[in-house]
């Protein structure tokens, strides 16, 4: 019997040989380090000494379609999983190989192949990341107007694998919004291309959010737009989340279009306003200041983690004031006259539902650091704790409660504060934040599941949806049968049409309880 080691160096020859010119591996290196997206929970696996629990067979550089199509049909005969890899930023588990698994890295498909000026169009491979795909039409004057805070380390195909949402997209929509036609490659090892104005145009919302379980996207049709000739900000104070949320909902029935709005809870509103005052001090020298070793403050901030229960009952009963009120700040992606008329608007609904403004300061100072919140999270976990964001949407009505509900279910296990963003006319999201802490990285996981169990329970009891834009992977799929009820079988019908020996990214989307990993 092989070893596991001198199976995937057969498996990587053999693979090898049915793609010439492919680069393929079956390295120790590759295969730890491809074994994993950034999903918190694994975050927590790794830090207890295990890098890599099941580490892919191989992993495998395609430069064409071509090559992804075979990979996928090598794979089929052997009764192989293929899990597709884009930059690995996910964090919701949408990449974890099984034992004798084949990782299919996209990043060498990464040119922009076409942009059409006149149709305000452009064609891009999927494993182009996100900022050199903006950096490359803004060059020529465009810009696609997708700008997730993981735009450094994130792949077009990763966005529309998940669904994705840019952080202006009250101006430009979600990424479902801007493909117009995709190049993707199913179970089967078809290469197919569904298009908004094709035959195959039914398979394209499929596809998009699928998360690898359906199809592997390869090269996508995008609209785009002109770059912004400027910006335009605006902030505003209100004495409660009701009042701001209230102004939010105004604004966008009201058909504003704000490329931003983002509506702080009062925890998160006073962080957001104290971040340019503590940037400020860490430029002013202090004379005779005592070093009081590393990693004293993540330490203490650890053990307060530690009783979470009583960190967020003590901010809950604060008056809102006492935290400098709710903070909303807009940005405007326009003609200076159409956005200066609109914030203007903007500026008599504030006003008429409780604002005072704030300038352009707060708005200014967060399009400034807008991407930084990607890169926040290791200290904690370096200091013995874990933090983690869930991203939900509600419509209007039940956004409120869904709030306070989630915060009730999660406030027992780990310290919660928030966001609403990702504004429309019928509703909004809700970014929560939220960070904890064990004596051990083994009851830590205890603590984080419990959190996760208890808060999607609460978003599927008033009657929200689990993710609005990081997508389901492995973290939310347990819960989607109890959201989504009958419709998971629909999918389900769908990945034995497209994908009939199950060998595409099991174990994400539909949970394992669902036969993600074999159809029944």
């Amino acid at each position: 019997m092989l070893s596991r080691t001198a199976e995937s160096e057969a498996l990587a020859r053999d693979l090898a040989a049915a793609l010439p010119g492919a680069r393929v591996s079956s390295g120790p290196a590759d295969r730890v380090a491809y074994a994993r997206d950034l999903w918190p929970r694994n975050q927590i696996v790794t830090r207890s000494g295990v890098a890599a629990p099941s580490p892919p067979s191989v992993v495998v550089w395609p430069e064409h379609t071509e090559h992804v199509a075979a990979t996928i049909s090598f794979a089929r005969a052997r009764g192989i999983p293929v899990v597709p890899y884009g930059a690995g930023s996910g964090v919701c588990g949408g990449i974890q190989p099984e034992p004798v698994s084949i990782v299919l890295d996209l990043k060498r498909l990464r040119r922009i192949t076409n942009v059409d000026a006149d149709l305000l169009v452009a064609k891009a491979q999927a494993g182009i990341i996100g900022q050199h795909l903006e950096d490359d039409l803004g060059a020529r004057g465009f810009t696609l107007g997708h700008f997730p805070s993981s735009i450094y380390c994130s792949t077009l195909g990763g966005w529309v694998a998940g669904r994705s949402a840019g952080q202006c997209s009250g101006r430009y929509g979600k990424i479902e919004d801007m493909v117009l036609g995709l190049t993707c490659v199913d179970g089967r090892g078809q290469v197919l291309a569904p298009s908004l104005d094709g035959p195959d145009a039914a398979l394209l919302p499929l596809v998009i959010g699928s998360e690898g379980t359906l199809a592997v996207v390869v090269e996508a049709t995008l609209r785009i737009a002109p770059a912004p000739q400027g910006r335009t900000f605006a902030s505003f104070s209100f004495p409660s989340i009701e009042a701001g949320l209230e102004c939010v909902r105004r604004i966008y029935q009201a058909d504003l279009r704000p490329a931003v709005a983002r509506l702080y809870d009062p925890f998160d509103s006073m962080l957001a306003r104290r971040k340019h005052h503590a940037r400020s001090a860490e430029h002013t020298p202090r004379r005779g200041r005592r070093d009081r070793g590393p990693g004293l403050a993540s330490r203490l901030v650890d053990r307060v983690l530690r009783s979470p229960g009583l960190l967020n009952r003590f901010v809950e009963l604060l008056p809102e004031e006492s935290f400098g009120g709710t903070l909303l700040v807009l940005v405007w992606e326009d003609a200076p006259s159409i956005a200066e008329a609109e914030a203007s608007a903007a500026t008599r609904i504030a006003a008429e539902t409780g604002g005072k403004s704030s300038g352009e300061e707060p708005a200014r100072r967060w399009l400034a650091r807008r991407h930084s919140v990607s890169y926040r999270q290791s200290p904690v976990f370096a200091a013995g704790g874990f933090a983690d964001t869930m991203e939900v949407a509600s419509t209007w009505s039940r956004l409120l409660p869904m709030y306070y509900s989630v915060r009730e279910a999660l406030s027992p296990h780990v310290f919660v504060m928030a966001h609403f963003s990702h504004a429309y006319p019928d509703g909004a999201s809700i970014y929560f934040t939220f960070a904890g802490s064990a004596k051990s990285d083994a009851e830590a996981l205890l603590v984080y599941d419990r959190a996760w169990r208890d808060a999607l329970a609460a978003v599927i009891g008033t009657g929200g949806t689990l993710s609005h834009h990081h997508g389901v992977g492995r973290s939310k799929a347990p819960a989607m049968r109890k959201e989504q009820g009958p419709a998971l079988d629909i999918v389900r019908a769908l990945k034995r049409e497209m994908d009939p020996d199950w060998i595409l990214n099991p174990g994400v989307l539909i949970g394992p309880e669902d036969g993600a990993h074999r159809d029944p």
